[in-house]
């Protein structure tokens, strides 16, 4: 079994802080659970132009408001605090913070932990790991 507690992993490399968001990885590709789990933090007036051509995700609301446009059809979707949005074919999207946001963000394939996002906007599948030294 893995415990961990977000607070003491926010004091590791596991917490990553990039251009407009910042994100703590609570599972990673060698905990071996076939996924990773990150809470990201959205800034406040952030937009955000990502395609994860090699990874599907999942986001879970859990504060703040935002939008979030597919750019395949330019329907834009209001986020506040319960929404969840599933990026199952690659989509290429739009994420803008109105407020800050804390979200709840799963990957398949799982990151490694150091992953920022490229010129395109994704992740690469291979980075470098984190390690949970303070």
């Amino acid at each position: 079994m893995i415990v961990r507690q977000l607070q003491d992993c926010e004091k590791t490399d596991r917490r990553i802080v990039s251009e407009g968001w910042e994100s703590t990885r609570l599972a990673l590709k060698n905990d071996n659970m076939g996924f990773s789990f990150h809470i990201t933090t959205i800034y406040e007036g952030a937009e955000l132009h990502l395609h994860y051509q090699n990874h599907l995700e999942s986001v879970y609301c859990i504060s703040g408001e935002g939008s979030v446009m597919a750019e395949s059809d330019g329907v834009v979707h209001e986020i506040t605090p319960g929404t969840i949005y599933l990026l199952d074919k690659h989509d290429k999207h739009v994420l803008k913070g109105k407020t800050e946001m804390k979200m709840a963000c799963v990957f398949n394939p799982p990151l490694h932990g150091k992953e920022v996002h490229n010129a395109e906007g994704a992740y690469e599948l291979d980075a470098e790991e984190v390690s949970d030294e303070k």
